[in-house]
This record gives structure tokens, sequence and C-alpha cells, in this order.
């Protein structure tokens, strides 16, 4: 099996191509092999690259900025993997492809499954739910991957921001009242190596016994002020100096954003065990690893 990985500069995009190298030939794919602004160029991209498997993690992901751009956010995180889902389904070729948690507003406690009504409250969100639906219109043997408060150890992301403020300011003011599970790029893309794992005429069967759509993210749960916590905790125990000595829970309110942040991003992983057989460690165990990164790269060499 030949699977393009697209988005490979990104965090999740670089965390697959390399748990999936052991187990699949890979075709990497950055912004100017396929670019998921011109969706009119995609055909004859795919076409040349001929895959066998398609993993598509790229998207714009500028939760604010979509507010006022929202027709390069539609571009690429709707048009695009739906003209992508279109070649597939001529070519009868699988197709993976990530979405969010923000494709549902957030309401109440309980985790959300996949076949849940979706209701975006931003711009951010409601692109990718019309990916989705571009996705699932085309025909093509798909698996929407949808997952929540993706970090990693390098990139731009919660993570590096907090281990960079924790060095700059004795008082960091986090949001306390949004949840969810951080899940590192790494065990994403862990996930998706297990999955794709198998003949290639399988993946057919599985991603129809999801439905299409699975979520992954992994275990438990806690704030944006509890992530922040643990992180300061993991760093400082690995003896990197921190200027930060309070932690200040906030209200969602007194954080002003342009896009609205769903407050539960709790997303129930059931479906996952059962189709896939994968149960995914706990954030917190998740984020050890990320921490021991972000140490080594912070020590003198």
């Amino acid at each position: 099996m030949r699977a393009l990985v697209n988005g490979v500069t990104g965090q999740v995009g670089g965390a697959i191509l390399k748990a999936l190298s052991p187990v699949v030939a890979t075709v990497s794919a950055d912004r100017a092999t396929l670019d998921l602004a011109q969706p009119e160029r995609i055909a004859e991209t795919l076409d040349r690259l001929n895959p066998e498997l398609i993993i598509n993690p790229a998207a714009y992901t500028a939760v604010d900025r979509a507010e006022e751009e929202s027709e390069i956010a539609f571009r690429i995180n709707a048009d695009s993997p739906g003209v992508i889902a279109q070649w597939a389904a001529v070519h009868r070729v699988p197709m993976i492809h990530f979405s969010t948690d923000y494709v549902f507003d957030g309401s109440g406690t309980r985790p959300w499954k996949e076949g849940d009504r979706p209701k975006p409250l931003s711009v951010y969100g409601a692109s990718k739910l019309a990916g989705e639906r571009a996705i699932q219109s085309a025909g093509c043997s798909h698996l929407i991957i949808r997952t929540s408060w993706v970090y990693a150890a390098e990139g731009k992301n919660f993570l590096r921001t907090i281990s960079k403020l924790a060095a700059e300011n004795r008082e960091l003011r986090i949001v306390a009242d949004q949840i969810g599970a951080p899940t590192s790029a790494r065990c994403i893309a862990e996930i998706v190596a297990a999955i794709v794992n198998q003949p290639i005429e399988a993946l057919a069967a599985r991603f129809a016994a999801a439905g299409g759509i699975v979520n992954v993210a992994t275990s438990g749960e806690t704030s944006w002020h509890g992530f922040a916590v643990a992180i300061v905790k993991g760093l400082k125990a690995r003896g990197l100096p921190l200027d930060v000595e309070d932690i200040v829970p906030i209200a969602t309110r007194d954080y002003a954003t342009r896009a609205i942040r769903p407050a539960n991003s709790r997303l129930d992983l059931r479906r996952l065990a059962a189709v896939f057989g994968i149960v995914p460690p706990a954030w917190d165990q998740a984020l050890v690893s990320e921490l021991d990164l972000v140490a080594k790269d912070a020590s003198p060499q």
C-alpha cells in the first residue's frame, strides 16, 4: 500500500508520516505539492502521485482569523477535501480526513458521540463540518477522524505557548470552564498507524463499520487551566527554570476571542474501541513524552 500524507509540515501530518513509515510506503505532500488553497489543481496532482490511500490532516486552523477569512477557510477545509474525495471515489481509493470537536456547539457535559447533531459556533467549525459533508457526499470509502485540543512538542500550540509564557511571567491567567482532552499529535499518529496496518482491501469494511467517522482523542478530561498546571508542573520537575508562580483560573467570558469556543469538547471514544480495538492513553500519560522533548530541546547542548 502506498499512502499519500498531506500537510506534512504540520504537527499532525509530520507525526503521521513518521509513524506510518515502518507500516506502509508513504508519499509526503507539503503545500508546494498539494495546495488546498487551489482546489482546481488537486485532481491533476493526485493523478500524478497515484496514491492507494489518502490521509489528509492539512487544514486552515487559524480559528479566530477565520471569522474574517471565511472564503479561504471554506476553500481549504471544505472545497478541497471534497475534490480529494471525488477523485478518491472515481479511483476507488480510501481516504482518511481530519475534523474537529468544533463542529459541535459545546453544550452539556456528556461526551459527544459521532452521530450527535453538529452545530458549530464559529466559521472554523462550520468550514470543517462542510468538509465532512463534502466527503460524505462524494461516495468514496472514507474515515473522518474528529479530534480535539491537538498539541505537540514542536510547532505552534498550547504546550509551546504555555512553556514560553511560564518562562517570562510570574502569573498566568488560563480559562478553566472549557473541558476536553489534550491530544498529542504523536498519539493521533500512532492510532492512525494502527488503523491502516492491515491489507488495503480491509480498510473499506472497517471504515464502513465505523459509519465513516470516529472520534480520536486521549482519554480522561481536564480544562485548559488544568492542562497548563500539568505542563508547568512537568517542566519544573524536569529542571526547566520557569518564573511563573501562580496559574489563575478564569472564565471564558474574561478571555475575549473573535471566535466562540465550545465549552464541552469531550469526545466519546467507544466507537474507536469497538470497531478498531484501540483504547487511547490518558491525556496526562500522553503528555509525559512531549514534556520530555520540550525539556530536552530547552537543555544546553
